[in-house]
């Protein structure tokens, strides 16, 4: 828990002036409280004694309550703001750890689980600012009742300090248990999380299907387990609780009493048996610290979650530029994740290449390397001589367009969607649209590019147009294609290929292909086995191994026929 720890500690330096604000209310709240029993000693003896003094001393203790309600209203006022400040922090560093890492955080962690971490859990532990600075102070009225009863009476302190030290061992059992128990209950809510979002996104399927039922079994699977931790949690509360309530009464009793005995001899004023008895109530109130110890326990648990996204490490960049070139591309002695085999070949600037081979070849894996989505196990990936992890984060995704086969469109407009990530020309949006053929349906969109994405519908061709039109706008040297063309009707996909032949010719153009006919329009095609290398050839070379004929599970259309004859 060291890590969380650190992180928890972090998340309270966030708190911003808020916090200073909880500091002060909670630190001069403690103090009040310490005034207040001396104070009405000092008025209970005198009103017995017919001091004149004694109204002024009444005044003086209505002061001390109206100080105390004022900073405790204030208090609570501070601790949510800067409970929400802290959150906020911890929500921005774990979305832009999430966006930095890419992929490969998505690969590890669930998107569900993710959403979990980044809201509940960021919430939670944001909450460490309030459980540790209350939690605190409450150290100073038990510490300055201890002081107090001292100069009453050395004897009522040590029966004090005697009860708290057992009161401190219920509230650290408490505080080890609720945090093994609350990372559980979190676990739990991540893992439901997950379920739900992989249910949404096959929704269509589910209810094709007919099977709502069983998928709700299976997204609820993990409720017996969140209700277990919930219930340990209850039980850990309701321990603690009677430990604490049992505890805190016969240390009352036991100051009570031996203040008692002091009195019938003389050794204490019925005044100083007083405040002897608002201290012991004060010093006793370490055993509210359970609650607080609770929400730092919860937000520790949390933290540890927390700290697993941003212990994955970032996807490092160089500060190097590309030198002229016609965009290269070179595999050295790459290794591909999972692999074992290395892949040495390299692609002429300018060049259209076609990646093939079947499912689970590596052929993704092949196009995310190309475009620094992912970093080989070993060897290096060049373009036009520069490895692509030397590279500025700016040169590289100027000089590199990559395109999905399910493209996620981001931005508030169709325009900010095609030009992402990159600083477009006035006419530089259109052309790439125009290339991709999404011109001709984004044009009649009630405002054009200008349209919002939430008002432009879009069928699955028409967003993978989009996200070729982005990969085209961006990419100045290297066009990477990850079956980006699956969803597109025969005749789209024809224009499409005749653009890449033609105006964007000038682009080295890699291809994930699962249909012959872009593979028969490619220069050459690598073809993939098990994330090696079987073959590096002309498509009508190739065409001839019946083994490469299979890799395309049908019988060749008429032009690919064509084209490998």
């Amino acid at each position: 828990m060291q890590t969380a720890d650190r992180l928890v500690a972090q998340t309270v330096r966030r708190g911003g002036a808020w916090l200073t604000v909880l500091v002060v209310t909670s630190l001069g709240g403690a103090v009040l409280e310490l005034s207040l029993p001396y104070v009405l000693g000092r008025t209970v003896d005198a009103l017995i004694s017919g001091d004149p003094a004694a109204g002024g001393r009444a005044a003086a203790c209505i002061a001390l309550v109206l100080g105390l309600v004022a900073c405790e209203s204030l208090g609570v006022w501070a601790a949510g703001a800067s409970s929400a400040q802290a959150s906020a922090w911890l929500r921005i560093r774990i979305a832009g750890q999430v966006l930095k890492v890419g992929p490969r955080m998505t690969r590890r962690f669930a998107e569900g689980d993710l959403v979990t971490r980044l809201g509940l859990n960021a919430e939670e532990a944001g909450r460490a600012p309030e459980a540790v600075v209350t939690a605190a102070a409450l150290l100073l009225p038990t510490a300055g009742s201890i002081i107090a009863l001292a100069l009453i009476d050395p004897w009522l302190a040590l029966t004090l300090v005697a009860g708290l030290a057992l009161v401190g061992f219920v509230v650290r059992a408490f505080l080890r248990d609720t945090t093994t128990i609350a990372g559980g209950y979190q676990e739990a809510q991540g893992d439901i999380a997950a379920r739900l979002i992989d249910a949404l996104s096959g929704a269509r399927t589910i209810a094709a299907a007919g099977t709502a039922d069983a998928e709700t079994r299976r997204v609820l699977a993990a409720l017996p387990r969140l209700r277990a931790h919930g219930l340990a949690l209850w039980r850990a509360n309701a321990r603690a609780g009677v430990r604490a309530g049992l505890a805190v009464p016969l240390l009352e009793v036991a100051v009570l009493g031996i203040g008692g005995l002091r009195l019938a001899s003389g050794g204490l004023t019925v005044g100083e048996l007083y405040a002897a008895a608002r201290y012991a109530v004060l010093g006793a109130g370490l055993s509210a610290a359970l609650g607080h110890a609770g929400r730092l326990a919860r937000a520790r648990a949390a933290a540890a979650r927390v700290s697993e996204l941003l212990a994955e490490r970032p996807v490092s960049h160089g500060v190097r530029s590309l030198p002229a070139g016609p965009g290269t591309l070179e595999f050295r002695g790459v290794v591909l994740p999972g692999r074992t085999g290395a892949i040495d070949v390299v692609l002429p600037g300018g060049s259209a290449t076609a990646v093939v081979g079947r499912s689970g070849a590596g052929k993704s894996l092949f196009a995310a390397a190309a475009g620094r989505l992912a970093d080989p196990v070993e060897g290096t990936v060049l373009l036009d001589g520069v490895p692509l992890p030397e590279l500025s984060r700016e040169a590289l995704r100027r000089a590199i367009g990559y395109a999905p086969e399910r493209p996620v469109l981001v931005g508030d407009t169709v325009a900010d969607a095609i030009g992402l990530g990159c600083r477009p020309g006035a006419d530089a949006v259109p052309a790439a649209a125009r290339a991709a053929c999404a011109d001709g349906f984004v044009r009649p969109l009630p405002q054009g590019y200008a349209t919002r994405l939430e008002d432009a519908p879009m069928s699955g061709g028409e967003r993978q147009r989009i996200g070729l039109a982005r990969a085209f706008a961006q990419g100045e040297r290297l066009l990477v294609l990850d079956d980006a063309t699956s969803s597109l009707d025969t005749a789209t996909e024809r224009q499409v290929g005749a653009a890449l032949t033609g105006e964007l010719s000038g682009r080295t153009r890699l291809l994930v292909a699962h249909r012959a006919a872009i593979a028969a329009r490619a220069d050459r095609v690598i073809w993939l086995e098990d994330g090696r290398v079987r073959a590096h050839d002309h498509h009508r070379v190739l065409w001839r191994d019946p083994d490469y004929r299979a890799v395309f599970q049908a019988a060749p259309a008429p032009e690919a026929e064509g084209a490998a004859g």
